[in-house]
């Protein structure tokens, strides 16, 4: 080859019109991973390695007479190269020039572009979804609504929420929507044999469980996995309804494209098990908050069985809970201790491996209280998980007691059960009784009881003066001295008079 296209820097093969090459040069060989001068006068399909369709060999199959480019994936080199064929007086020469990041650049663009195209449809669903659940009312209604717009989408073939089975704990369909007969009617076979399905295992685990290829993954029992074979079924996510601690059912959500959960649709389909899982629990919390009624359960436990019944029995202290938060998997348990000092609760309950953490909240000589976080493995953590009310906890010798409180139509077997099953520990007493209720003058009077004339003063000044607006229209200063006194008297007597007026809402120290 002559040393102008020695030089060139693009590959370079010269052919004769019959296809044979006449040369090539370093660059060309480099690129087709060929020896430059083993190759002269070898036909050029022996020397350019095949291709996903063979256009440059076929291209010389009658002498070229046109200029022509091809750019095409060449699997023994693992590279994308563009021929350009350029028919010359009498022979031809092919340019080539590899192309492969600049293809690669192309394809992630245009899978970003699919994935952004995706998201927006997907997040568009969830907005529908998030505002028709404000509407939703009974547990039914949330369920529908999910299916309804999950099942009939572009990207989503099919979708079924389950919930656990009164009575049983078994997982059981409560809605769905698609086109999949089979799909589902495996479902509800397998669920009915006790299998383990990736929704039942994310109701168990609290997390989003995802299968990226139905046919080849072991975990999906075998007649489900032929069931969306034959319904053109790729992938499956799983999606626990949760909130907080409690798991209240799982969204089984299928689509017919292999590999199609990314991670930011996870994250987003997370987002709306969360909020599906606080549409049911208000839902119960409203059922429990209008019914005239309410069933209550005591449970009495074994002393040894839980933290708090062990740190009672080993140091003769009485514990009462008197509130748990919920927090993501944990629970703030805050308890008041009589006959020892907190601190030796404190150490008592740090040694138990429930126990996460312990706070010392008010400390005395033999009294005081303390704050408590726990797992989900304790009586108040099965109690959150439940979606049950505590009502109340006490521990002392002898006596340890938990009761809860839930509406009328709940299962109140299920709850018995999971509790009984968990801890040793038996019902003692069940009762339905008439729920206390207030109208809005009683509880004004209640409250107006409660505080001094010093603390409504303070509170109602406080809150015309915009001191607890934010931010501020009034400084702790201004308002003590619109008042005549002391900015820490008014601290004192806004923190005492907020103290009663949370006691009296949450219906905590209404002595």
């Amino acid at each position: 080859m002559e040393e102008p296209l020695e030089r060139a820097p693009v590959g370079v093969v010269e052919v004769s019109t019959e296809g044979c090459v006449r040369s090539l040069n370093s660059a060309a060989a480099t690129l087709l991973s060929v020896d430059p001068d083993a190759n002269a006068g070898e036909p050029i399909d022996d020397v350019v390695p095949p291709s996903v369709d063979d256009t440059v060999p076929g291209a010389f199959e009658s002498p070229p007479d046109t200029e022509q480019s091809i750019e095409e994936y060449y699997p023994g080199l693992d590279r994308w190269i563009s021929v350009t064929i350029v028919p010359g007086a009498e022979d031809v020469y092919l340019y080539l020039e590899e192309t492969t990041e600049a293809h690669r650049s192309r394809r992630r663009r245009d899978s970003l572009d699919d994935e952004v195209s995706r998201l927006t449809v997907t997040n568009e669903c969830i907005a529908d979804i998030l505002g028709a659940l404000v509407d939703a009312s009974t547990r039914t209604e949330i369920a529908t609504t999910i299916c309804e717009h999950l099942g009939t989408t572009e990207l989503y073939d099919f979708a079924w929420v389950g919930e656990r089975e009164p009575g049983s704990g078994d997982v059981v369909v409560s809605a769905a929507a698609g086109t999949t007969d089979r799909t589902i009617e495996a479902i509800e076979a397998a669920l009915e044999e006790g299998a383990s399905v990736p929704e039942r295992r994310a109701i168990e685990s609290g997390a989003v469980e995802v299968v990226q290829s139905l046919g080849d993954d072991d975990s999906v029992p075998e007649s489900i996995r032929r069931a969306a074979f034959a319904d053109g079924l790729q992938s499956l996510l799983a999606i626990p309804l949760r909130y907080g601690s409690s798991v209240y059912g799982v969204v089984g959500l299928y689509t017919s494209e292999r590999g199609a959960f990314t991670e930011r649709e996870r994250s987003s389909f997370r987002t709306v098990g969360e909020m599906a899982g606080f549409a049911v629990n208000a839902t119960r919390h409203r059922s429990l908050l209008r019914s005239s009624t309410v069933v209550e359960l005591t449970f009495a436990l074994e002393a040894s069985d839980t933290p708090l019944s062990a740190a009672a029995v080993e140091t003769g202290a009485a514990l009462t809970v008197e509130g748990v938060v919920e927090r993501d998997d944990q629970l703030l348990c805050y308890v008041s201790v009589e006959g020892e000092p907190p601190d030796a609760l404190a150490a008592v309950l740090d040694a138990r491996e429930e126990v996460d953490a312990t706070r010392i909240v008010s400390d005395g000589s033999d009294a005081g209280s303390i704050e408590l976080t726990v797992g989900g493995d304790t009586p108040m953590g099965l109690v959150a998980s439940q979606g049950v009310t505590l009502q109340s906890a006490v521990f002392r010798e002898g006596h340890h007691r938990i009761v809860v409180v839930l509406p009328p139509d709940e299962d109140v077997r299920r709850i018995a059960t999971a509790f009984t099953r968990r801890f040793d520990a038996d019902v003692v007493a069940k009762r339905e009784r008439e729920r206390e209720r207030r109208s809005d003058v009683e509880f004004e009077s209640d409250l107006a009881e409660r505080l001094t004339d010093h603390q409504t003063d303070a509170l109602r000044t406080a809150l015309l003066a915009d001191y607890f607006e934010s931010p501020r229209g009034s400084t702790a200063e201004e308002v003590a001295s619109a008042l005549g006194i002391t900015g820490p008297t008014l601290l004192h007597h806004l923190r005492a008079g907020q103290r009663k007026l949370l006691g009296e809402f949450f219906e905590v120290d209404r002595e």
